[in-house]
């Protein structure tokens, strides 16, 4: 048995997700992401450690920009293969690659014209990574699979898709390689989901892997309560309200948007908060909402019974969804307390940095963090509370309220790691620890061979290792 795996990405960091699996002579990524972390974004920019048109095909885990976004640089490089992924990843990716492109031509012709008034240069040619074209044409490479149907990727390889609870249409991916009359099975946790949230299926758990690939983007904390999260919000959202301020939520278009829209639609349901104005001031999100909609099997039991009862999870009276930047600055001009959630959800770019930069000098007003905020990103400055933080290339003063509610992620924390994987009942040839910053993984990998005695390691950006 010879089976070649390389961490090109995701290794002692968060973002940037790709794993290069080699044997038989069959080439395959899986996940291709884009880094997010300031520190390691020059990467997204450098050439792929295998050519592009040597990739046979990518499996895809889920449509998270740093599991996806690099997907339309690999075709614009040659890729030539089949991207396999579940139909709503498949159609969600599509949505979120063509907005990040979106962004990055918008942010290209800001910065040069920013660089002209101010007379600087830049060491970096003004061009995208890659344009909505290149996304457009990423679209046809898909091919849409179901879970827990074994799919041929080659001679004497397979994959199979199973829910990862995380986020809609989420996967995890097991690889069995068989190879001189033997079988390995490799399995990508790619990111695991949490039990009892609202809308998703919990986390599948399996018997058997020879190696794992598993996240430990929390492996040193725990998580708040599931069930904390509506008090959580429902005071945050009474104090600022009573305080004349609104409260700006950066949030993934992802899930995270989708789950505040059902505890908002539960909370004003029960009167728990004041019938305020509220708005989802991201395209791509209702967009995505409206991939939801069309799949309603991919429900829990609690979110199906609500829809078959004529309640619609996520709109409620109030709600305004933004798709348009005329609406989107209309925002500005309301009176007294409004709702918006807008993406990007680290900040990075997107609508919500001009709700920020509209908001974060008013002591009144309150910035709520629900979801992870990775090393050298905004959202991460802004949550560490500084005295000012630099938008759109000027400082301004962080005089707002800052909030977080760390039951939202998303994110299995360390116990709920060590529960998923502890189903395992043989154990493994080898766990690498991935998806998490550097002391994190270690950290995790720490805890879970004192839980297991199993061999982990973290491995390290670029490395090789030979599985036998």
């Amino acid at each position: 048995m010879n089976i070649k795996l390389n961490f090109f990405g995701a290794a002692k960091n968060v973002t940037g997700s790709c794993y290069y699996v080699e044997v038989n002579g069959v080439r395959l990524l899986i996940d291709c992401g884009l880094y997010q972390e300031r520190d390691f974004k020059p990467r997204n920019w450098a050439d792929f450690p295998v050519p592009a048109n040597t990739i046979d095909a990518v499996l895809l885990t889920h449509a998270h920009l740093d599991h996806c976004g690099r997907l339309p640089k690999l075709v614009k490089e040659g890729f030539k293969g089949t991207i396999y992924a579940t139909p709503a990843t498949a159609e969600i990716a599509n949505i979120i690659m063509l907005d990040s492109a979106h962004i990055q031509e918008e942010d290209v012709k800001h910065k040069k014209l920013r660089h002209e008034r101010s007379g600087k240069t830049s060491p970096f040619a003004y061009e995208p990574l890659y344009t909505t074209e290149d996304a457009e044409k990423t679209n046809s490479f898909f091919k849409k699979v179901g879970y827990k149907t074994a799919i041929p990727v080659g001679e004497g390889i397979t994959a199979e898709f199973f829910e990862a609870g995380h986020v809609f249409g989420s996967s995890m991916i097991k690889v069995t390689v068989a190879q001189g009359g033997e079988t390995r099975t490799i399995l990508f946790s790619g990111d695991i989901g949490r039990w009892n949230l609202p809308i998703m299926r919990d986390p599948t758990q399996f018997e058997q892997a020879d190696y794992v690939l598993m996240e430990s983007t929390y492996g040193d904390r725990t998580h708040g309560e599931v069930a904390d999260i509506p008090g959580e919000l429902a005071r945050i959202i009474n104090e600022t309200h009573q305080a004349g301020g609104n409260i700006i939520i950066p949030s993934f278009a992802l899930e995270r948007t989708q789950e505040l829209l059902y505890h908002l639609n539960n909370l004003l349901k029960e009167n728990r908060i004041p019938h305020l104005v509220a708005f989802v001031d991201s395209p791509m999100a209702v967009k995505i909402t409206d991939v939801f909609n069309k799949h309603p099997e991919l429900y829990d039991e609690v979110t199906m019974a609500q829809v078959n009862a004529g309640d619609r999870p996520y709109d409620f009276p109030g709600l305004t969804m933004s798709r348009t930047v005329d609406q989107s600055k209309a925002i500005n001009q309301i009176k007294g307390t409004a709702i918006i959630i807008a993406g990007s959800g680290m900040c990075t770019g997107g609508r919500v940095k001009h709700h920020l930069k509209n908001n974060i000098d008013r002591p009144e007003c309150t910035i709520l963090f629900v979801g992870y905020q990775a090393f050298g990103t905004l959202g991460r400055q802004i949550l560490e509370k500084p005295e000012t933080v630099r938008i759109f290339g000027e400082e301004q003063p962080v005089r707002a309220r800052i909030e977080k509610i760390s039951g939202f992620s998303a994110h299995a924390d360390r116990d709920e790691l060590l529960r998923w994987v502890s189903s395992i009942k043989t154990p493994p040839r080898k766990v690498f620890i991935t998806h998490g910053e550097a002391s994190v993984a270690a950290s995790f990998g720490e805890f879970l061979h004192g839980k297991t005695g199993w061999n982990c390691v973290v491995p390290e950006y670029g490395q090789e290792v030979v599985l036998d």
